[in-house]
Parts: structure tokens; C-alpha cells; sequence
């Protein structure tokens, strides 16, 4: 059993297409990834299952890179314990799952935990982020130029992370996917 949180430092900053990218790179792990947000998506219940493959949705998006299942988790901090349970629940034990989420390191304690941090924040950087960087293994970040593994810093007097220049986050180097293999075969 592996699990993997991808959190990151705003919108838009690449989290879906990272977890897309480990998906395809890790292929020898059968995933169920899981997005887990705060804003309301219509009618659907708070744990809800992805069936329908396709680019319109983040949970559609894993599937197509080769999920073996996707879902959404809707919810508030204080019921996300409760979403937790109902997941767990369906999944049963022994799964591997990625999760997209800095909130969700309040509950589960990864394997791995990677950070994506834009280059250029649309917005403020998001509250739980900083929070989020002292579970960080790594850190991510879109760079058309392609340097691949240096030193980076998240918050203040925290020792250097890995960061790894992705020129397409959902394209995994493959420095990146040793990097992955070497941390996660401890769990084999």
C-alpha cells in the first residue's frame, strides 16, 4: 500500500496534472486518486465517485492517465474526518492512493507528500500551503528549461527539499521517477 498527497501553493498551479503524471510514471502501483476540496460541485454527494472518463473533470482526468478508481471528496474542515471514514469504508484496506490536497495532511500522513509551487502565483498563496511545506518530501515546479533536481526551501528555517523543474507537470522525468521508486520501495 502506497499513498501519496500532492498539495499546492494556490489554483491552477498544476496539482491535477501532477497527479496525472505519477499515475502514468507509476504504473507498477494500482491508484485510486482522490481530489479533495472545499467547494461545492452541484448536486453531488460529498463522497462521490468518478465513472465518467474525460477532460471536463479533475476526477475524469485521472481516470484517463490510468486510475484504477476516482473520486471527489466535498467538504468542510470540520466533516472531513467523517468523508475520511465513508472513503475508507468503500475502499476497504491494502489501496494505494494519491490524494490532492494540502488539507487532507491533517488526517493522513503520505509516504510522500509533493508540493507544487507556481512560478508565478495567480492569487494569494493558499493558507494551508504553508502549513502543508513541513510534510513536504519535495517540491515541484513547471520550468520550460530543463534543470532537474536542486535544493528549495518552503518555509522559513526548513531544511531544503528536492525540487524537481518539470517542463510538463504530467510528463514525470525520469531523475523524478527514480527519486519516487527509491522513496516509495520501502513499502514493498
Amino acid at each position: 500500500m502506497a499513498v501519496i498527497v500532492v498539495g499546492g501553493s494556490g489554483r491552477g498551479v498544476g496539482k491535477t496534472a501532477l497527479v496525472c503524471g505519477l499515475i502514468v510514471a507509476l504504473r507498477e502501483f494500482s491508484w485510486i486518486a482522490i481530489k479533495v476540496t472545499d467547494h461545492a460541485h452541484g448536486d453531488l454527494p460529498a463522497v462521490y465517485e468518478e465513472k465518467s472518463v474525460g477532460q471536463s473533470t479533475d476526477t475524469g482526468r485521472y481516470l484517463i492517465a490510468g486510475a484504477r478508481r476516482a473520486f471527489l471528496i466535498t467538504s468542510d474542515d470540520a466533516s472531513l474526518a467523517d468523508r475520511l471514514k465513508e472513503l475508507r469504508s468503500i475502499l476497504g484496506p491494502g489501496v494505494d492512493v494519491i490524494f490532492e490536497s494540502n488539507r487532507i495532511l491533517r488526517h493522513v500522513r503520505p509516504d510522500l507528500c509533493l508540493l507544487v509551487r507556481g512560478e508565478r502565483e495567480q492569487g494569494a498563496v493558499k493558507p494551508s500551503f504553508q502549513w502543508a511545506a513541513r510534510f513536504a518530501d519535495a517540491v515541484v515546479s513547471q520550468r520550460e528549461c530543463g534543470q532537474v533536481l536542486e535544493g528549495a526551501t518552503v518555509v522559513a528555517e526548513q531544511e531544503p527539499k528536492p525540487l524537481f523543474h518539470l517542463a510538463a507537470l504530467e510528463r514525470i522525468s525520469m531523475p523524478m521517477q527514480q527519486w519516487l521508486r527509491q522513496h516509495l520501495k520501502l513499502l514493498g
